[in-house]
């Protein structure tokens, strides 16, 4: 076998792999003859078939198998004798025919980039630490009762938290919606439904009221010919509704799966479940806080198109409507975000690699039981996980993550950051 490389850009590379001809033949030829033994054809007795036949009916076949198999070892081989990485499956290209006794193909790939040496001491990482109170599990619980809250009609005027359902009629010049007649609508003042300046339209009116007022439609309204522009509105109050919310006791405990409808009891799994999301927010906001400053500080690495390319395009199609593929810019304006981002996790392997550090099963099984204890029934996804061998990488990986976020955070300048659990579940930026 003759192996050459050429250098393709900074991590490209395309191989050039030769080997003898005569061992595509032989094996196509030890292929025919073990068909001729097993292979059953019409007219002809079981092992009796004439190799020529065998070569007619599945030559082409056979040999494309053949062909198939020896590229893929002689890869193999040939990556390891020249101790390359590639990142992915190689593209190949090759006649496929024999010349001067050979059949040559090429590969071409990117292999991971050289790592400078990783030195964590000096980044300064902010590490959030949080805890649940009393007074979360109160806040959850009352959230809880509003959402499952029953409205009554009054005759009150409206206020915030009060359902008020309406008929309207938007114009602001010629355009008028709807174009005949009046649209009804219905939403909870306060909740966010609604922007601020129709909410505050509707508060204070009673039912059937009638009334016309100037409203600020927002640059971001979802009807292009209102977005921005201030319009005449006519409303109708239909009627106003306040909340009544459910009292907690047992009857509304026992909605939650709690069957002896036992407050204390609700209260600890109000709890477990505030805990488990705590420390799984807690543990993405160091990794995020890990893998922003190391990106910052090996900006120059070299990164493998691939990878940038296929991240920016996961980022980009996180902001559409699953199914619908982004365009080149919307693609464009995601590559510097997804160039830091596979930076940092390029290095966050190469750590792991240089120190060590291997995945902790008591920890996986911990994790992939507090995915499982979301679920009605756990031990089903247990299962299949543990049946799935692409949802079990994917869950080595994050458990990965998590270990080598908090070796970074354990050798570096490291500060702890005391928050309380609002502030860390609120999200970033907000």
């Amino acid at each position: 076998m003759q192996v050459s490389v050429e250098n393709v850009g900074k991590l490209g590379r395309k191989l050039t792999v030769k080997f003898p001809a005569e061992r595509l033949e032989s094996q196509v030829s030890e292929r025919i003859a073990e068909m001729g033994r097993t292979v059953r054809l019409k007219g002809f007795r079981p092992g009796k078939v004439p190799a020529n036949v065998i070569k007619q009916r599945f030559g082409a076949q056979v040999r494309g198998e053949a062909l198939s198999e020896l590229i893929g070892s002689t890869l193999r081989d040939a990556v390891t004798q020249e101790k390359l990485q590639p990142i992915a499956n190689p593209s190949v290209d090759t006649t496929g025919n024999a010349e001067n006794g050979e059949i040559a193909y090429t590969a071409t790939f990117e292999v991971m980039p050289e790592f400078p040496a990783v030195d964590v001491s000096a980044l300064e990482i902010a590490r959030p630490q949080a805890e649940v109170k009393d007074a979360d599990i109160d806040k959850m619980i009352e959230t809880l009762r509003t959402q499952r809250r029953s409205f009554d009609e009054v005759s009150r005027a409206s206020k915030e938290g009060d359902f008020v359902m309406f008929e309207y009629a938007a114009e602001a010049g010629e355009y008028r919606f709807p174009a005949e007649g009046l649209e009804r609508a219905g939403s909870v003042l306060g909740s966010g439904t609604l922007f601020k300046a129709l909410d505050e339209a509707l508060t204070g009116r009673g039912a059937g009221e009638d009334l016309v007022q100037d409203v600020a439609f927002p640059e971001d309204f979802r009807n292009p010919d209102l977005a921005g522009k201030t319009a005449k509105v006519s409303f109708k109050i239909v009627k106003v509704q306040e909340p009544n919310l459910p009292a907690v006791d047992a009857e509304f405990v026992k909605m939650f799966g709690v069957a002896d409808g036992d407050i204390e009891t609700f209260r600890k799994e109000v709890r477990a479940n505030l805990e488990r999301e705590l420390k799984a927010t807690l543990m993405a906001r160091l990794k995020s806080e890990v893998a922003e400053k190391l990106a910052n500080a090996y900006p120059d690495l070299d990164v493998p198109e691939l990878m940038a390319n296929a991240e920016a395009r996961s980022l980009a199609a996180g902001n559409l409507p699953r199914g619908q593929e982004p365009g080149p810019e919307m693609i464009a304006e995601a590559a510097p975000f997804a160039r830091k981002r596979v930076i940092a996790a390029l290095l966050m392997g190469e750590i792991a690699r240089k120190n060590e550090l291997r995945l902790d099963r008591k920890r996986m099984n911990e994790m992939l039981a507090a995915i499982a204890s979301t679920y009605e029934e756990p031990e089903k996804v247990i299962e299949l996980y543990n049946g799935d061998p692409q949802l079990m990488s994917g869950l080595q990986n994050r458990v990965m993550e998590d270990q080598v976020a908090e070796w970074v955070a354990d050798n570096a300048k490291t500060t702890d950051q005391e928050l309380s659990f609002d502030e860390v579940m609120r999200p970033i930026g907000t």
